[in-house]
């Protein structure tokens, strides 16, 4: 069966393939939690029909309010998810998607840096997914299934030394 997630024997549709639930696309937040040895702490997202890439690895984040600014999205976002309190971002790079041509509009997703030390990642409790891991970068980019925004923003976030000031 196309599309399809195999447990033991029974078949279960792919709710990021094989779904037809709407989706909303909305302004976005996003961490790249990085821990002291350099991996990413990753959210595998539920299995949820009506959010994007159902099933995948990604960052921590989400939508921001209206009338929200979006490092108290952030903060909220990592509140609400992982109990996790940080007083201070720092933004990396910010995506734009236009979905006007599929009836919606313009959004964004912005993407925050925060170091995270172990003994901190050790007392995280995960509200939202299916599970979290740190994981090494090489390792999210190549080998996991991962949204591919947030797989991009890795890849940046990892190559970012190589990027130099054009004039």
């Amino acid at each position: 069966m196309r599309g399809a997630i195999r447990l033991n024997t029974l078949q279960l549709p792919d709710p990021f393939l094989g779904s037809s639930n709407p989706l909303q696309s909305r302004d976005a937040v996003a961490a790249l939690l990085v821990l002291e040895d350099g991996r990413y702490i990753m959210q595998l997202r539920d299995r949820k029909p009506d959010i994007f890439y159902p099933g995948h690895w990604g960052c921590f984040g989400g939508a921001v309010d209206e009338g929200e600014n979006p490092l108290k999205a952030l903060k909220r976002e990592l509140s609400e998810e992982l109990e996790l309190t940080i007083e201070s971002a720092v933004e990396f790079t910010r995506f734009e998607f236009d979905f006007s041509r599929l009836g919606q509009r313009k959004v964004y997703r912005l993407y925050f840096e925060i170091h995270v030390k172990r003994v901190v990642f050790d007392r995280l409790v995960l509200h939202e997914g299916e599970a979290f891991e740190a994981i090494p970068g090489p390792e999210l980019v190549a080998d996991r299934r991962v949204t591919p925004y947030d797989a991009f923003a890795i890849w940046l976030h990892m190559s970012r030394r190589r990027f130099r000031v054009l004039r």
